[in-house]
């Protein structure tokens, strides 16, 4: 007997940017591709993550203001042309290991109405979704940045 196991299929696409509207650029070029899901952010303080998110937002035909949740934690804008919901998720402020259940999280993220980015998505990996994608974002110099983009499909 002839067992085939079911292979898990990874994509990367690494992205090059030279400052703050590039990398938004970027990011919107990603939203026109992926309309939902979860996105985890990862990358040192001052990366770019918020301008990622910014940049996918307006992607997304978001034209209300996108800041940081760092203080709240969760912030939600309405995607208009979807009639789905961009959770943005900051968890910088967390210290300690946390139940995404707890804090309502498990249930943003996986309703399919929803597309969810998650800042310091590190704290949170075990408990992610199967087919999250992860963008990190690496500081090269200055204004200069690494993005990889990594998906999982099985």
């Amino acid at each position: 007997m002839i067992v085939f196991k079911q292979s898990l299929k990874i994509s990367k696409e690494i992205y090059k940017s030279n400052s703050p509207s590039q990398t938004q650029k970027i990011a919107a070029g990603l939203a026109a591709k992926i309309k939902s899901g979860v996105i985890a952010l990862t990358g040192s303080l001052g990366a770019g993550k918020t301008t990622f998110t910014q940049g996918f937002a307006k992607g997304l035909g978001i034209t209300e203001k996108v800041a940081s949740p760092t203080f709240m934690l969760i912030r939600q804008h309405p995607i208009p042309k979807l009639e789905k919901n961009l959770y943005h998720i900051d968890l910088y402020r967390l210290e300690d290991p946390i139940d995404i259940k707890s804090l309502g999280i498990e249930e943003i993220i996986n309703n399919p109405e929803n597309l969810s980015l998650i800042e310091w998505a590190e704290k949170i990996k075990d408990q992610l979704p199967q087919n999250t994608i992860f963008v990190n974002i690496k500081i090269i110099a200055g204004e200069k940045r690494v993005i990889e983009v990594e998906s999982g499909l099985v």
